[in-house]
């Protein structure tokens, strides 16, 4: 992963709302993999699924499909459990994000708690990076976890741009994007590298690309929404536009 034209960062697609649809009828079709071809014949910089406990979404084969297909580079977002580090040193993605995981909820809801489980979680990372497959955490901007991070010689930290995209007037959102500015600049001082995600759209992605330091993106449910209706190629292009500068509304 490297920052894109003009230093912004670059574009990895999450796939996971194809399988959705899929899933929704049992059915072979949409096909993630096709997804994922189509996405990189756009502009995608990368291709990141999530396969989930429960697989509400993105099936094994799937990930096994895009690992002998996806020519850019293939993140997996997993939870931190012995089940899931099996799959991954088997499997061998480009790089695994570690993300917090309930059964219950729609969408991942926060950040990793790193720093109540360092022990553990760190001994995840150590497998996976002396397997030789680097690793991001998904967290919060906040101090103590990016110090944990590090204790945990973790490579990337991706952080969760819930709140910003969720924030409800404009002196929330200044607020929140001032709290991952400052994200932003702890890690760099500690020499993490940075990537984002969650709940970013169209219309709100270009701030979060402008912080200092900021590698990739990973984008999903905005991409696959607007892609429903014009189309994949169409919907990963306009993303990468929007990342660049901020579309007119």
């Amino acid at each position: 992963m490297h920052r894109g034209i003009r230093g912004l960062p670059t574009l990895g697609v999450n796939i996971d709302h194809i399988a959705t649809i899929r899933q929704a009828r049992r059915t072979v079709e949409p096909d993630p993999v096709a997804a994922a071809v189509l996405a990189e014949l756009a502009g995608a910089d990368g291709i990141t699924v999530h396969l989930r406990e429960d697989r509400r979404h993105i099936q094994e084969r799937d990930v096994r499909l895009l690992r002998q297909t996806v020519r850019t580079h293939l993140n997996l977002e997993m939870a931190a459990t012995d089940e899931m580090l099996a799959t991954a040193l088997d499997i061998k993605p480009d790089y695994v994000t570690l993300v917090p995981e309930k059964r219950e909820e729609v969408t991942t809801e926060g950040g990793l708690d790193i720093v109540s489980q360092t022990a553990r979680i760190g001994g995840i990372v150590d497998k996976l990076q002396s397997a030789g497959i680097p690793v991001s955490l998904f967290i919060d901007a906040e101090t103590a976890q990016i110090e944990s991070s590090v204790k945990i010689q973790a490579k990337f930290i991706e952080l969760h741009t819930g709140k910003y995209a969720e924030a409800g007037d404009e002196t929330s959102r200044d607020r929140e994007l001032a709290s991952l500015i400052a994200g932003c600049e702890q890690a760099m001082k500690v020499g993490l590298r940075i990537n984002a995600g969650h709940g970013l759209t169209y219309w709100n992605v270009y701030p979060v690309a402008c912080l200092p330091g900021m590698e990739e993106l990973n984008i999903g449910h905005t991409i696959v929404s607007r892609a429903a209706l014009v189309g994949m190629e169409r919907a990963v292009r306009e993303m990468k536009q929007a990342i660049c500068r901020q579309l007119s509304a």
